[in-house]
């Protein structure tokens, strides 16, 4: 028997400790009271940061150096690339309904978009108004009508 041995100091003897007592007794790294899955939150980030699916866990890291090898060592843009994603989808839809004409069948429905203009009037005329707002305020401070504001413009630009 192989087992956790207790010294008992009031019979001066070594007897083996209970089964039950062994597992109560979890020993973590670091003198942890929670496991570190749960400190990650627990779910699937948790699952992919302990890399307890691989094949999740290679895939996410795998898509984020690409992301990086695209942003950073190329010097790709964020609005470039979403650009060029657009620009291909459109081609590959016009290619896709012009297939279709050949092999007789219907084209792709692609649905109609409208953009309702009473909402869309609100949104211009609240950020007319707030971008006049803001014409304003830099008329004053240029002008000189409000010295704190040119001061600090001038020499505190991150207070603003």
């Amino acid at each position: 028997f192989m087992g956790i041995w207790v010294y008992d100091s009031e019979s001066e003897q070594v007897k083996p400790e209970s089964p039950s007592s062994v597992k109560t007794k979890i020993f973590r790294l670091f003198g942890r009271e929670i496991p570190v899955h749960q400190v990650f939150g627990g779910g699937k980030p948790a699952d992919v940061l302990l890399w307890r699916n691989k094949k999740i866990s290679a895939s996410f890291l795998g898509s984020v150096t690409v992301a990086w090898i695209f942003f950073e060592l190329l010097e790709y843009h964020l609005l470039t690339l979403v650009c060029h994603i657009l620009i291909a989808a459109l081609g590959l839809l016009f290619l896709w309904s012009k297939a279709h004409t050949f092999i007789n069948k219907s084209p792709p429905r692609i649905p109609q978009v409208q953009i309702l203009e009473d909402p869309f009037l609100q949104v211009v005329s609240a950020l007319t108004i707030e971008i006049n707002r803001g014409f304003a305020v830099l008329r004053d401070i240029a002008s000189g009508k409000d010295l704190k504001k040119f001061l600090m413009v001038c020499y505190f630009p991150s207070s603003l």
